[in-house]
């Protein structure tokens, strides 16, 4: 037993040199947002007006090693647990160091493996980047990559008495964002196809849930971005003024606007990179693709799986055919609190969705989020229900599992609803489920259907097809 618990405890020690020398985010306290050193008032207005008024110790520990004294000399491996801020961590510090960009550019890129986790971070961003006058694009496959395309990239309009020379001014168009939030294999559509599209002033790289992203290659999109990146970085660039960029470190932009020196006031900086999750590996030949610039290790305590410190979590264990039943009793027991409920799947939101309509005398709005509706309608619902069924990836609600599974017992203790709450819902339960089986089954029929007359469609245009062919083999005999 000893042996085992000596290997248990030998197996939870970081390999890596540098994750042994962490920094606790637990030990930081929350900061109020008018203490917070160096942040813009324009961002603080905007962080008010959306009910901020302090960070949370993972973003205040961000911004200390970004804007604060840190100030961007080291690439950040952020472990810290889901629902405990990490997005606003690294948006807030980028926002604040792109606010003083003079030419708009490409400089920071967020990569996230799905799509609905990439849409939420960009809506992060977009709620505060038109405060410092930055704009923010999304690359996810959401829509058609024409849509994207004329979403990212623009043609500027030249002054018709100037005349630009194709050395001079070898592409014809710019960056429309400073911000992209990407999935991988859009991300290498655009570098692979989208004319104008670059790479060459990228400041900041965030790979967030960096273990899954890691895990996939993704058409092999992380070399690819580091190349693009450090290509344009670190290589020499003989301006048409004769300066050489790699003397003074600045940053390159299009020829013919002449050379940008990064911000107002200062260089332009290396590449920074920050990476996140919640369970971050500690795989040297995982970590060692990122090419990390002596990288700090942020985390939260020794533990690897933990929740957020302000989370409230209770665990309720029932038979999986009822769940639906004390989710039910358990939304009734909330009084009318808003609340969200998590799926695992576009098909288990819609289901559970159509289900609690079904129940009678409810008298709560119950909306639906997921791919099946429009960004738009999204939104609308988000901000109109008391309760709102959310589907999310699968790896949320695994890594969820293992949290609960490896969290000790008290960060989760025991909910049990009042059986007699539960006993009450039955009736209602059980027709419930079968109008949804009816529902279910005239959809099928509905479906099948459809079938039968796009079948019968393809017969008649297959016939006609034939006889057009006959017709014309008897035209070219005669």
């Amino acid at each position: 037993m000893e042996e085992l618990e000596a290997k248990r405890k030998k197996k939870s020690v970081p390999v890596i040199p540098w994750m042994r020398d962490a920094v606790d985010i637990s030990l930081s306290d929350s900061c109020l947002l008018d203490s917070l050193p160096f942040l813009d008032p324009r961002l603080k207005r905007d962080l008010h007006r959306m009910g901020y008024n302090s960070l949370f110790p993972v973003q205040v520990a961000v911004w200390h090693e970004t804007i604060g004294p840190g100030c961007f000399e080291r690439d950040l491996c952020i472990n810290s647990p889901t629902g405990s801020g990490k997005t606003l961590a690294y948006a807030l510090p980028i926002l604040q160091a792109l606010s003083t960009r003079t030419i708009k550019c490409l400089r920071a890129l967020v990569v996230l493996p799905t799509r609905d986790l990439a849409v939420q971070v960009k809506e992060v961003f977009a709620a505060l980047a038109p405060a410092v006058g930055l704009s923010v694009g999304l690359a996810v496959g959401q829509s058609s990559i024409a849509n994207e395309i004329s979403e990212l990239i623009k043609k500027p309009t030249l002054d018709a008495d100037i005349c630009f020379g194709t050395e001079d001014f070898p592409q014809q168009f710019r960056s429309a964002v400073d911000i992209l939030v990407a999935t991988p294999g859009r991300l290498m559509d655009h570098i692979n196809n989208t004319k104008g599209f670059t790479l060459e002033h990228l400041c900041y790289l965030v790979v967030d849930e960096t273990d899954r992203l890691l895990r996939e290659a993704y058409q092999s999109w992380l070399p690819t971005v580091l190349k693009l990146a450090y290509s344009s970085n670190q290589t020499p660039f003989p301006c048409e003024d004769g300066v050489n960029l790699s003397t003074f470190g600045l940053l390159k932009t299009i020829r013919s606007f002449g050379v940008e020196r990064g911000f107002r006031g200062t260089p332009h900086p290396r590449l920074v990179k920050m990476v996140l999750s919640a369970t971050l590996t500690q795989d040297p030949s995982k970590l060692a693709q990122l090419d990390l610039h002596r990288p700090l290790f942020l985390t939260t305590g020794k533990r690897r799986y933990q929740l957020p410190e302000q989370l409230k979590s209770f665990k309720m264990v029932c038979k999986s055919k009822l769940k639906p039943l004390y989710l039910l009793a358990l939304l009734r027991t909330l009084q009318g609190e808003k609340c969200i409920v998590f799926t695992s799947s576009v098909e288990s939101t819609h289901r559970l969705y159509t289900l609690l309509n079904f129940f009678e005398d409810l008298q709560v709005k119950i909306k639906e989020y997921s791919r099946l509706q429009c960004q738009s309608i999204r939104r609308k619902s988000y901000g109109m229900t008391n309760y709102l069924i959310w589907h999310t990836h699968d790896g949320f609600v695994k890594r969820f599992k293992e949290l609960l599974q490896k969290a000790d017992n008290e960060s989760c203790p025991m909910y049990s609803v009042p059986s007699e709450l539960i006993e009450s819902f039955h009736p209602m339960y059980t027709a419930a489920l079968e109008r949804l089986k009816k529902s279910v089954e005239s959809g099928k029929d509905k479906e099948g259907k459809l079938n039968i007359k796009i079948d019968r469609l393809n017969i008649k245009c297959a016939g006609a097809g034939r006889k057009k062919d006959k017709k014309s083999r008897v035209e070219e005999q005669d």
